[in-house]
């Protein structure tokens, strides 16, 4: 039940991030924003994680991360009804900004949930609660379209602002009240402690590096995905673009299947079969235009190799240094949010520069780097 709740907690969460992505074009023509420039939005909230993951996520080391969780998530919930009421395209940025810093809560409750586990078992817990996280960002490109077509896009962050206060009030009757993590030093020894963690655990690295670039191709694909898909030579509605999200039930399925083949050590396996999967899911991306059934298996490959690489990467660093769970997962997604902010930007731009082809060749040459670089460290992790 408790794992349950986690994995709940986590996929709200990370809504936040991600429910944006189909509610673009709506700010975009309500804020007088263009195209080449809206993408700032996904960027913006990204850049806030970012700051979360090194100044906030460490602190489940030191702090109760019970008392942790529920102010992120409160501060959350105010920071989006901010966000609701902007009226400038700058007071949106800083506020999505904020709500970026808050969302890392999600790393939080995953280094909560690998402390309740035995290390035998601890990528399969992992998964279960990673799992949650892809239906969240699911549910969030799904449902955020559908609310913007019925009650324009500022109801997408009035109700997500509602829905974390009622979840704080019931982690707050749940979840376990003694959690208080074992480093007895302070916050600035905490912080200069992640540096001192990349420095001397290479699997840290490389899969740092590997999260930056996996995520920095998803970031490419839906962050561009909804202007090809509201044009009038395609004229999909933010319902129908929210759907697109359904393909999100492939990255469950790869969550929980590679945290259990990491438990039995193939995670290397897992990560090169992933990353073919990931270069080769841009070729039926870039038939949009010939057919949306095309694209949409291409988007399902996608989702389905960069979750099995991220559950992955995430087992293998936690099973090196246990006592070290927050700050090695917050080190770990800072990279991360780096590749999602560049690929948010960076897809816009190529958009508006060459179109949807550009934005798959720029996807498709993320994804080869990954590959590459992942053959080159392989020997060592």
């Amino acid at each position: 039940m408790l794992i349950t709740l986690l994995s709940f907690t986590a996929g709200i969460s990370v809504a936040n991030v991600y429910m944006a992505q189909p509610l673009l074009n709506a700010m975009a023509h309500d804020l007088g924003v263009s195209a080449a420039h809206i993408g700032l939005v996904v960027t913006a909230t990204q850049i806030g994680y970012a700051l979360g993951l090194f100044f906030l996520v460490p602190l489940g080391d030191l702090l109760s991360r019970r008392r942790l969780i529920l102010v992120q998530i409160l501060l959350s919930a105010c920071f989006l009804l901010t966000a609701s009421l902007s009226d400038s395209f700058f007071l949106l940025l800083l506020s999505l900004a904020a709500v970026g810093l808050m969302a890392t809560v999600v790393q939080v409750v995953v280094a909560f949930a690998a402390t309740l586990a035995r290390p035998e078992e601890r990528g399969s817990l992992v998964g279960r609660v990673t799992s949650g996280i892809v239906l969240g960002i699911l549910m969030a490109r799904l449902l955020s379209g559908a609310m913007s077509d019925l009650a324009g896009w500022r109801s997408v962050y009035m109700t997500s602002a509602a829905l974390g206060i009622v979840t704080a009030g019931t982690l707050a009757i749940m979840l376990p009240r003694h959690n208080q993590g074992a480093m007895p030093a302070g916050y600035l020894d905490l912080l200069c402690s992640v540096p001192r963690l990349f420095m001397s655990e290479p699997v840290l690295r490389v899969r740092a590096v590997l999260a930056m670039l996996i995520f920095a191709a998803f970031s490419i694909l839906w962050t561009a995905l909804v202007l090809p898909l509201s044009e009038p030579r395609v004229g999909l509605t933010h319902t129908q673009i929210g759907l697109f999200g359904l393909a999100g039930v492939a990255g469950t399925l790869a969550a929980a299947r590679a945290g259990k083949r990491a438990d039995v050590g193939k995670g290397q396996q897992t990560t090169g079969l992933a990353l073919v999967l990931l270069l080769l899911s841009w070729a039926p991306i870039a038939g949009l235009h010939a057919s949306i059934a095309v694209l949409v298996l291409g988007v399902i490959i996608l989702d389905f190799a960069v979750q099995a690489v991220h559950v992955t990467n995430q087992s293998l660093i936690l099973a090196v240094r246990p006592e070290a769970s927050s700050r090695l997962v917050g080190g770990y997604m800072i990279f991360y949010s780096i590749g999602s902010a560049t690929g948010a930007f960076a897809s816009t731009a190529a958009y508006g520069w060459a179109g949807w082809n550009g934005v798959c060749v720029l996807g498709a040459a993320v994804s080869l780097i990954a590959l590459v670089f992942w053959q080159l460290t392989r020997p060592s992790c």
